[in-house]
């Protein structure tokens, strides 16, 4: 066989042209929906300047809360995705052990968490953990119930990205001498790394966003922060700033997400510019290993 095994037979040009067709009439229809609804909102009232001028107003306080709730989110969201990152990647490791009385309780951990609704894990942490003499506040509950749930997530995203790796890496480094966590280290994650980052971003985008869950405890989030400005705006001024603000929130999420996919984006540009620029991977082996010093093991990237 010369060529690539296909699922599919190409498109020709009636089936090209029907997809054309289709897509037109779809975007057509996406701009009627989004027409209709800005019609709606303007025979509302909802789309006047002096109802979206208080976003940007200083003397209501309203773009310093927002901050302010921006920066507890990022806050709380950082500290999730890194311990639940680390955690996840030692779960993952015990999970791929050869000893059955590391690998059953890490199974058992990982998939206990995975079971568990997430507001559920932020209420226990929050209301029971303090029975028990750990007093945590919302920012510590909240942080905890994320890094709990997304571990067990995560562990399961890197130990398929291991898996994924071809056998033949690990054998010819285990050929060459190297030692299990030689080879979990020097061969198997740098490759599994760059297959699984865009699903690794894609949780953790899932995590920044579950931090909106902290209004259950109290944690004044974006999201709570917005809804406290709405009961405090309607007070005043009547139910006149609720979808501005409720928008403004959700704009504000998206800026952070697409900021978030785009960095993951370039990373993972830049490693496979770099495994193109290089070919190969040179793995250098620890002194300390059985392998002859200065033996390295080419380790061919997928383009």
């Amino acid at each position: 066989m010369t060529g690539p095994r296909v699922l599919f037979d190409l498109p020709g040009p009636r089936a090209r042209r029907r997809q054309r067709i289709g897509s037109a009439l779809g975007v057509l229809l996406v701009l009627l929906l989004v027409g209709l609804a800005l019609w709606r909102l303007g025979a509302n009232g909802q789309l006047e300047g002096e109802r979206w001028a208080i976003l940007f107003d200083p003397a209501t306080n309203v773009p310093q809360r927002l901050l302010e709730a921006l920066v507890n989110t990022l806050q709380v969201a950082a500290v999730g995705m890194v311990a639940a990152t680390v955690l996840g990647a030692l779960l993952a490791v015990g999970r791929l052990s050869e000893h059955a009385w590391l690998r059953v309780p890490v199974v058992a951990v990982v998939e206990f968490f995975r079971a568990v609704p997430l507001l559920v894990l932020i209420l226990f942490c929050f209301l029971f953990l303090p029975q028990v003499g750990l007093s945590l506040s919302a920012f510590g509950a909240l942080a905890l119930g994320l890094t709990l749930y997304n571990m067990a997530v995560l562990a399961e995203i890197i130990r398929a990205g291991i898996l994924s790796v071809d056998r033949g890496q690990s054998e010819s480094a285990y050929a060459l001498g190297m030692r299990k966590w030689q080879v979990m280290s020097f061969v198997l994650v740098p490759q599994a790394v760059r297959r699984m980052l865009p699903v690794l971003v894609a949780q953790l985008v899932v995590l920044l966003k579950d931090s909106s869950l902290g209004f259950i405890v109290g944690y004044m989030e974006l999201l709570r922060t917005s809804r406290s400005l709405v009961e405090t705006l309607n007070f005043s001024f009547g139910p006149r700033y609720t979808f501005q603000l409720y928008v403004a929130a959700g704009l504000i999420y998206i800026l952070v997400n697409v900021l978030l996919s785009q960095l993951a984006k370039y990373i993972e540009k830049r490693t496979s510019q770099n495994a193109k620029t290089a070919g190969t991977t040179k793995v250098e082996l620890p002194a300390d290993s059985a392998a002859v010093t200065g033996v390295t093991l080419d380790a061919p990237q997928r383009p």
